[in-house]
């Protein structure tokens, strides 16, 4: 299967990279482009796309899996339970599944791999010494839990009345830009927690856990410190504020925890008879686990261009982003 992407960008540093420098995706572009918007709205809402699975995803589980929001008007054993269970198995399937194609079965072998390594092993620098193994744990033990408890928080407060809530056959249209808007203030939110973990203190005692991903897998998207991932999960927090609709609260769910795998797979797509038929992990993404200090939101938001924290993927992006952490570091000694 590499033989089919010769072609493709390589270098010294990389297995495999998109044309460098990376272009600016980002829908916020002045002056306006309606035909650009267009196409990304096309391919991220009305193709298969990781945001329509992951809506297709929510309505499933709103319909099969979750209590109801009756059941959630009192607290109780029982549905809090069920609510982290359902969690656990979607998660387990999603990283699960797509560790088990791409780095097991090795589907597409490392056709469209970021990183030429494999998850590491016999390193005392990862619990279990062990890469997966740690990222599991962390994944499972404290961001299913804390996820969990977010979304059972949330649902108590929606049925009994103490947060905003709107039915779907009622605001059909709110509904719809609730789906499109919560990535957008998910990428806000990440982008500010994000920096604000990377200040030396709580890098070095709570985000560096996720950083010791620097070659990445499914597992290490929701792999995070107890205090991080309470940070993270803070973007639930809308839906204590903003009117919703339970299947919107499990969407951001899924985006905030599942969608992560996805995000971290180390692939840039996924491959089915030699065709690009998914996009999953990011080269943007992917250069800020190997430098740190750039590229803290996601591409489609200017964030990282409008505050100067932008790695394109140059060599001359690279030194600014060393300089950059050498002096953040430095200020923090003093």
């Amino acid at each position: 299967m590499q033989d089919q992407f010769d072609d493709v960008p390589m270098s010294r540093e990389w297995n495999y990279h998109p044309e460098l420098p990376l272009a600016d995706t980002s829908v916020f572009k002045w002056p306006p482009r309606p035909r650009y918007l267009l196409r990304w709205f096309a391919c991220n809402w009305l193709m298969l796309s990781e945001r329509v699975m992951m809506v297709g995803l929510a309505v499933l589980l709103w319909a099969f899996a979750y209590p109801s929001l009756d059941r959630a008007a009192e607290f109780s054993f029982g549905w809090v339970a069920q609510v982290w269970v359902v969690n656990l198995v979607t998660l387990i399937v999603v990283a699960g599944g797509l560790h088990w194609y791409f780095y097991i079965k090795r589907g597409q072998a490392k056709a469209l791999k970021f990183d030429r390594r494999d998850m590491a092993k016999g390193n005392r620098l990862w619990s279990f010494s062990d890469q997966v193994r740690d990222n599991m744990f962390w994944s499972l033990a404290s961001g299913v839990t804390q996820i969990s408890g977010f979304q059972a928080l949330t649902m108590w407060l929606m049925a009994n009345g103490y947060t905003p809530i709107h039915t779907l056959s009622e605001h059909p249209v709110w509904f719809l830009l609730g789906v499109m808007l919560l990535p957008v203030w998910s990428a806000f939110h990440f982008y500010w927690v994000h920096r604000l973990l990377h200040v030396p203190p709580l890098y070095k005692h709570v985000h560096s856990l996720h950083h010791r991903n620097v070659n990445i897998g499914p597992w290490s998207g929701f792999s995070m410190h107890p205090v991080e991932h309470f940070l993270y999960l803070t973007s639930l927090l809308i839906h204590w504020v903003v009117p919703t609709h339970p299947i919107l609260l499990y969407f951001h769910v899924i985006y905030l925890g599942p969608g992560a795998a996805m995000t971290h797979t180390g692939y840039e797509e996924l491959l089915v008879r030699d065709k690009r038929r998914l996009a999953l992990g990011t080269f943007y993404h992917q250069l800020h686990h190997r430098y740190y200090e750039c590229n803290y939101g996601n591409q489609e938001m200017p964030w990282d261009r409008w505050f100067g924290t932008f790695h394109d993927g140059s060599e001359e992006a690279t030194q600014e982003t060393r300089r950059r952490k050498k002096k953040m570091y430095q200020k923090d000694d003093g």
